[in-house]
């Protein structure tokens, strides 16, 4: 596998960060995918590998139209920071150009007219081309499908995730898509063993994206070997961007796990330093990657 981009390690905070500043958060979704819900909650039984695929579940019944979501933060300085782009524009029309054939046939991305990504974000002052800053949880493909949008922007990741989208063999079944990432912008790598890095709350590696406490970067690995999470601080309360570090909110309060996470003991302790949290910050908002229910009871803003 042979990337174009050449990234850059992220060492210090970056600059226009304000003592004390809190931020607000708003959640978009730019579109959906259909999932087998034995894909996003183990099953159990004999033939689990099987049925999580969903390849032997009617669509009509075992199958989620699930989110693809992204994050508007608002600081007060730095300005606008999205977290993830979820799916291009293009998938509107033709979803096989951009998410490929098989991709396509098996996920059945869609958007409803008009309400992509970059029209949400142009509804509320952000223009993709005045946004400067996204973070990436993952780099799935339902997480980077619309990055090509946003060529003026500096892209956050953890070096790990970097290094597992750009390397070895068969990347579509690790859920990656290069064609995604593939472009000569402006990529900064975080390395969650280095000094800069610290705790927070019950999250052992943490980085202060902007080095004054209001975006937090959490390693949080296992559904993907460099997956991170979103910390924002509202005036009253954090928002927690989990990612797909948990899909839905039964799996943070105890239910059936994630059939097929990367590594499933980093995934397992992940959950658990969330779970964690949970209980110790209850007015803490949490939002799970991929939960339709959830998603809906959202608020249009936080602050």
């Amino acid at each position: 596998m042979r990337i174009h981009a050449e990234p850059k390690p992220l060492r210090e905070p970056l600059p226009r960060g304000t003592e004390g500043a809190s931020v607000t958060v708003e959640p978009l979704s730019g579109g959906e995918v259909q999932f087998p819900a034995a894909g996003l909650e183990r099953p159990g039984g004999p033939f689990e590998s099987l049925t999580v695929t969903g390849l032997f579940t009617s669509r009509s019944s075992g199958w989620w139209w699930v989110p693809c979501p992204a994050f508007l933060i608002t600081h007060p300085a730095a300005g606008h920071v999205l977290v993830d782009t979820s799916l291009h524009p293009s998938i509107a029309t033709k979803p096989r150009e951009n998410f490929g054939r098989l991709a396509a046939w098996y996920s059945r991305p869609r958007i409803e007219a008009g309400r992509d990504l970059p029209a949400q974000l142009r509804e509320r002052g952000a223009d993709p081309r005045s946004i400067r800053l996204v973070v990436m949880t993952p780099l799935h493909a339902d997480h980077a499908s619309g990055i090509s949008e946003f060529p003026s922007t500096t892209f956050v990741m953890s070096s790990s995730e970097w290094t597992a989208a750009t390397t070895g063999s068969r990347p579509l079944l690790r859920g990656y898509r290069p064609e995604h990432y593939d472009y000569a912008f402006d990529y900064r790598l975080l390395d969650f063993d280095a000094p800069e890095v610290g705790s927070y709350a019950s999250f052992g590696r943490t980085f202060d994206l902007l080095g004054d406490g209001s975006i937090r970067l959490a390693f949080t690995p296992g559904h993907t070997l460099g997956h991170m999470s979103v910390i924002a601080r509202l005036r009253e309360r954090d928002f927690v961007i989990a990612g797909d570090a948990v899909y839905t909110m039964r799996q943070l309060e105890g239910g059936p796990g994630q059939p097929r996470p990367h590594d499933p003991h980093l995934w397992r302790r992940s959950l658990q330093v969330l779970q964690l949290f949970h209980r110790e910050y209850p007015q803490a908002v949490i939002v799970p990657g991929h939960d339709p229910a959830h998603w809906q009871a959202l608020d249009s803003k936080y602050e």
